[in-house]
């Protein structure tokens, strides 16, 4: 974190400090969960980290984060319909995990709650370095989520779905999810809510060997929320995690993705459609190490920023010294609608072995007016055409997926937030 001990705290840093004096005895844990708790607010206390911390250089936290709304324990959330048609949903509504459905053969499932109270979530319940602002705070207030166990060589026809969502105040939640080797799945992560909120998730993800998990992320947040949110996972021998992330709102958004390839053989793949409009700042940082030899990745992400919106892509691939045949290429693309929308993006590769196959790249650009006139040559109209470019330029990192219905859920997300921001 970012210390200025001689600063005076901002709103922010003052009310979330005073909230957890507030809500301190009110917060699930054992004595251990409470000590990370208590480290977690000290953290707050040194400082929300400014652009003078390497990690956080396009978001200013301290000055963008400029209010924390109250917790309100009595504002009522409502769970979202289902992204899938028959998943299972395990809804955490203002920060209260909702009552369990029934779940698939091989599945278990436990409310964080209990984890943390029993003090057996201790050891991840923690930031993961430093400058782990998002960790900082959601250790703090995190006060229930879900925990799922999927059984070894389990393949489940349909998909189980995460949801945090907010009404009024804050919604801070915790999601971890162990595969068994051999499993095939898919998991959907939805994060959303009505007004004025600070809502924020963490969610650990163990892939055991062999396993196939898709992970789909889709952030809804209304223009009066801000969010922090964190996605860990580690990759064991033979497996493949495929992770989907849709950003698609919100006034402060930050999104986290650290993943370590753990074992040989394993593979990455990240897709990201970040779709930015208003005066949204939206943040996707992911940091990926291949820490042993023979692992692959790909990492594609498409921007569509407008109005005064702006984006952040950061993505840092490490390549450690035992890590040789690593095979790891990732691309960032953005398309500037408008003259006062912005997008940084910063790849970086840090490689200390000597026989891999690496690369990145990254494009900002406006729409190609020669594929314009080429439209409205055939009879189009200028804002379908453009509609159209925009779209396609979209939806080929969606149909990456290559699973119909996963496919047409989001293209449907896409139309909606096309029908309002065209």
């Amino acid at each position: 974190m970012n210390m200025h001990p001689t600063a005076q705290r901002t709103a922010a840093e003052t009310a979330l400090i005073d909230a957890f004096g507030e809500r301190f005895s009110d917060l699930p844990g054992d004595p251990a969960i409470a000590r990370e708790r208590d480290d977690a607010v000290e953290r707050i206390k040194a400082g929300l980290p400014t652009r003078h911390v390497e990690a956080w250089h396009y978001t200013d936290l301290r000055r963008l984060l400029t209010s924390v709304p109250a917790h309100d324990a009595s504002a009522k959330a409502v769970p979202l319909s289902p992204l899938l048609h028959g998943s299972s949903v395990l809804p955490v509504l203002n920060g209260v995990a909702a009552k369990m459905p029934s779940l698939p053969a091989g599945v278990t499932v436990e409310p964080m709650r209990d984890k943390l109270g029993d003090g057996s979530f201790a050891e991840a319940f923690k930031p993961v370095s430093d400058d782990d602002a998002v960790g900082a705070i959601n250790v703090a207030f995190a006060t229930d989520g879900w925990f799922v166990d999927v059984a070894d060589e389990t393949e489940l026809a349909t998909a189980i779905e995460l949801q945090n969502v907010h009404a009024e105040g804050q919604a801070h939640a915790r999601f971890a999810a162990r595969f068994g080797s051999g499993v095939k799945a898919t998991f959907v992560e939805r994060q959303g809510g009505t007004g004025e909120a600070l809502s924020s998730s963490v969610t650990n993800v163990t892939v055991g060997d062999g396993a196939e998990i898709i992970w789909l992320i889709v952030q809804e947040q209304p223009d009066s929320t801000s969010w922090l949110g964190q996605f860990n996972a580690w990759i064991g021998k033979d497996a493949k995690l495929t992770v989907f992330v849709m950003n698609a709102g919100g006034k402060l958004v930050r999104q986290e993705i650290r993943v370590a390839a753990k074992g040989e053989g394993s593979d990455f793949q990240l897709r990201g459609v970040n779709l930015l409009s208003g005066s949204v700042h939206s943040d996707v940082t992911m940091v990926l190490d291949h820490a042993v030899a023979n692992t692959s990745s790909r990492e594609r992400v498409r921007n569509v920023v407008t109005g005064k919106a702006h984006g952040v892509f950061q993505g840092r691939i490490n390549v450690h010294q035992i890590a040789q045949k690593t095979d790891a290429k990732m691309a960032c693309n953005t398309l500037l609608l408008s003259d006062d929308a912005e997008f940084d993006t910063k790849p970086e590769l840090e490689i200390f072995a000597d026989d891999v196959v690496c690369g990145h790249g990254a494009t900002v650009t406006e729409i190609d007016r020669n594929h314009l006139f080429y439209l409205m040559a055939r009879g189009i109209d200028e804002k379908s055409a453009r509609g159209l470019l925009i779209k396609a330029f979209v939806a080929e990192i969606i149909e990456d997926l290559e699973v119909e219905p996963v496919v047409e859920a989001l293209e449907e997300k896409l139309e909606a937030w096309f029908a309002v921001h065209g």
